[in-house]
């Protein structure tokens, strides 16, 4: 049940499974994003937790410690208990969400559901993780074991916090990792709930701990010499730095999942309506905070302005509102900067010459709402066209050939994701192949699900999340060679 009033528990570090004050005491604000006010003070962490969370993970990862003893399956087990934590406790959590994040509160128990599933979804490989026999030259038995990577750092966002949790916990865990997770300083109150409810479901000392904090403590972590792999969901500036500055310290493994310029396809023959939803929902789920957003929809001349007008009447008359209300399709934007960051961009298509067919001004008289906004007759050398604006506004480009869109979506330097919808499945297929994206959808859009791996191409990051190669960057593969006396 909604509850705008739920009381908030646990607003310090968790380190070696105790919540604890930073070394520093400091601490600083969580703020509702619906009204602009303080919802706790939350524990502030600094290298100094930092290391001291590094040692109790290191502490965790010995060769006899409890973690390391258990079976895959036990493992397995462990994290099974843990979803079923989460899912216990969802109302609990999404009411945290909704009022750390905005979102509402429909949209916070869908993501809960979901991160419930990616952790069903990888404890199902804690057993089944294993490595290969070669018949090797030189009279060799020679095999190969998967063993996991050791005390890894992840660092995740505020736009869908307790998803990216499960996303990051997920294929480490299965893999037999040790945790260190800084959440986004905007959202750090539902890592703490679920950091909760991982010492209620058993996990061992040290195998989990949360450190709060501000871009110097994700620095820490990226520089911190005894952690072997950084996982980083962001922004392409601040996941440059935190492959740099991994790069100066111990060389660790680094997996970026970065921004998006997505582009939605829709050709003539498509259904215009299933098109028109599809595009909708793709832009102003959760306020168009969301990396892979459809945030260049192009629609083909012949059907173009039959779509702007249904595009425009569906923006026009989406609800806006506190995510604890009931029937909202679209809470606030996360924070003042970004309030004020997409509203500049607003102001940029008008300035370059998109025509404005629905919104473009502020909601309501607190918190950070932006009405739903179209932009139609958007051409790619506008602003809006060529930067991600993270927010709840739709640009509409026109095209006339497949081969055309084609050429002009791989232009970007972005390529996290991309969608067409058509009723040829030739134009589909030409598309899924040409498209330089790292997830494509066909007459859906994100479609995202644990089983499929997510990631992106040129700026949009490396490697992969979810699916089976989502385990992959929290394993080592290690060659054993034995010499046999004789051929058998």
């Amino acid at each position: 049940m909604a509850n705008p009033a739920q009381e908030i528990k646990f607003t310090k570090l968790f380190i070696n499974n105790e919540f604890v004050d930073s070394q520093s005491g400091k601490t600083f604000p969580t703020i509702n994003p619906a009204n602009g006010k303080k919802i706790a003070d939350v524990s502030e962490g600094s290298k100094e937790d930092v290391d001291i969370a590094v040692k109790a993970a290191q502490k965790a990862f010995e060769l006899s410690s409890e973690w390391r003893s258990l079976d895959g399956s036990a493992r397995g087990k462990l994290m099974n208990r843990f979803a079923d934590l989460i899912e216990r406790d969802a109302n609990i959590l999404a009411n945290i969400e909704t009022l750390d994040n905005g979102k509402s509160f429909d949209d916070s128990l869908f993501d809960i559901q979901m991160s419930c599933d990616t952790l069903r979804y990888y404890a199902g490989f804690c057993d089944k993780i294993h490595g290969n026999s070669i018949p090797s030259d030189g009279n060799m038995f020679s095999y190969t074991r998967k063993e996991p990577i050791g005390v890894v750092g992840q660092i995740i966002p505020w736009n869908y916090s307790i998803l990216m949790i499960s996303w990051k916990f997920g294929p480490a865990l299965a893999a037999g990792c040790v945790i260190i997770l800084k959440p986004a300083q905007q959202t750090p109150l539902s890592a703490l709930y679920i950091a909760a409810l991982s010492k209620e479901a058993g996990f061992p000392n040290g195998v989990i701990n949360v450190i709060n904090g501000y871009g110097d403590t994700g620095s820490a972590i990226a520089a911190h010499p005894d952690i072997q792999k950084v996982a980083f969901t962001g922004s392409i500036k601040v996941g440059k730095l935190v492959m740099e500055t991994a790069a100066k310290t111990n060389l660790k493994k680094v997996s970026l999942e970065l921004g998006g310029k997505s582009p939605l396809v829709v050709l003539d023959d498509a259904n215009l309506d299933d098109a028109v939803e599809a595009a909708h929902n793709g832009i102003f789920s959760n306020a168009g905070q969301n990396c892979c957003a459809a945030s260049k929809t192009y629609v083909q001349e012949g059907i173009y302005e039959k779509f702007v007008l249904k595009a425009a009447e569906m923006a026009r008359n989406r609800k806006v509102g506190s995510g604890f209300e009931k029937d909202i399709q679209q809470g606030p934007q996360i924070d003042q900067a970004m309030f004020d960051r997409i509203m500049t961009f607003i102001e940029y298509g008008k300035s370059d010459g998109a025509t404005l067919e629905a919104g473009g001004k502020r909601w309501g008289n607190e918190g950070y709402f932006i009405e739903p906004t179209v932009f139609s007759n958007v051409t790619e050398d506008m602003k809006i066209a060529q930067e991600e604006i993270f927010g709840p506004v739709q640009s509409i480009l026109k095209f006339k050939t497949l081969d055309e869109v084609i050429q002009r979506a791989n232009k970007s330097d972005f390529g996290l994701a991309a969608g067409i919808f058509t009723n040829n499945i030739n134009d589909a297929m030409k598309f899924a192949h040409s498209v330089q994206a790292g997830s494509v959808w066909v007459n859906t859009y994100d479609a995202v699900t644990p089983q499929t791996p997510f990631g992106g191409y040129k700026q949009s990051g490396i490697g992969r999340e979810l699916g089976m190669e989502g385990l992959e960057p929290y394993l080592e593969v290690k060659s054993v060679s034995i010499k046999l006396p004789a051929k058998y």
